[in-house]
């Protein structure tokens, strides 16, 4: 009996799909790149590259930027990029920083779910009545981060346009 009952249990158990591994933690510079200003520096560099492309900023710090921009490519599909730089320092001084960039694109899709109303009447029943109605919603279908070398050094190249280092020599 005790067999028959795990038997059973386990055929009620629904199998978890695996994933082979999605990382392989590569030493490319891909995401990542040094800059010759202050973690602060960078990260204002960083807002203002996002800013110049459309992008709403979210969270402005000295160490963090988050922007988000919104796509419709199709009129029943929306796409949505969320970028994060992080800005820490690599040097002792201060001087040299490093910019972490991370791009995740979320796309959602129409979807359309139908209606119809019925309506009970005490002494007849119910009766069904031929409105309907259809509430569309987007829903989120996949989300995905952007490992291109070309976007992200595309990116690098608009922040280093916008950063601005003070001559603290004088």
């Amino acid at each position: 009996m005790l067999a028959g009952l795990s038997g059973l249990l386990g055929g009620c158990a629904s199998q978890v799909k695996s994933f082979a591994s999605q990382e392989d933690f590569s030493s490319t510079v891909t995401y990542s790149r040094l800059f010759d200003a202050s973690a602060a520096q960078t990260c204002e560099a960083s807002r203002r590259a996002l800013l110049s492309q459309g992008y709403i900023i979210s969270s402005a710090r000295e160490d963090m930027v988050e922007g988000r921009k919104s796509f419709q490519p199709e009129p029943e599909a929306h796409l949505q990029m969320e970028i994060r730089v992080v800005c820490a320092p690599d040097s002792p001084d201060g001087k040299v920083s490093l910019g972490f960039v991370t791009a995740l694109q979320d796309v959602y899709a129409l979807k359309k779910s139908n209606n119809s109303a019925s309506l009970g009447v005490g002494a007849l029943g119910s009766v069904s009545l031929p409105f309907s109605s259809s509430n569309d919603a987007m829903v989120k279908v996949g989300s995905k981060t952007i490992s291109s070398d070309a976007f992200y050094e595309r990116f690098f190249d608009l922040v280093k346009r916008y950063l601005v280092v003070e001559d603290t020599s004088n």
